[in-house]
């Protein structure tokens, strides 16, 4: 994706991923009590892949765009 204002909304997405994904997980190992997730390993497990997701959507806006060496 070449074009700054996509590579930004892949950013911001794979943040509130890895932020969504983070509390899932928290709530499914029981570290963040308060809901019907808490204590749930299938949120936890929900959480690792959403967060691991988001760190793609991350890594993907951020990477610099290759550059064609062909000049065209």
């Amino acid at each position: 994706m070449n074009n700054r204002m996509g590579r930004t909304a892949l950013v911001i997405v794979g943040v509130v991923a890895l932020l969504v994904g983070a509390v899932f997980a928290g709530q499914g190992a029981n570290l963040i009590p308060g809901s019907s997730m808490t204590g749930e390993r299938m949120w936890l497990y929900i959480g690792i892949v959403v967060a691991v997701v988001g760190i793609v959507l991350i890594v993907a806006g951020l990477r610099r765009p290759r550059r064609d060496r062909t000049g065209v």
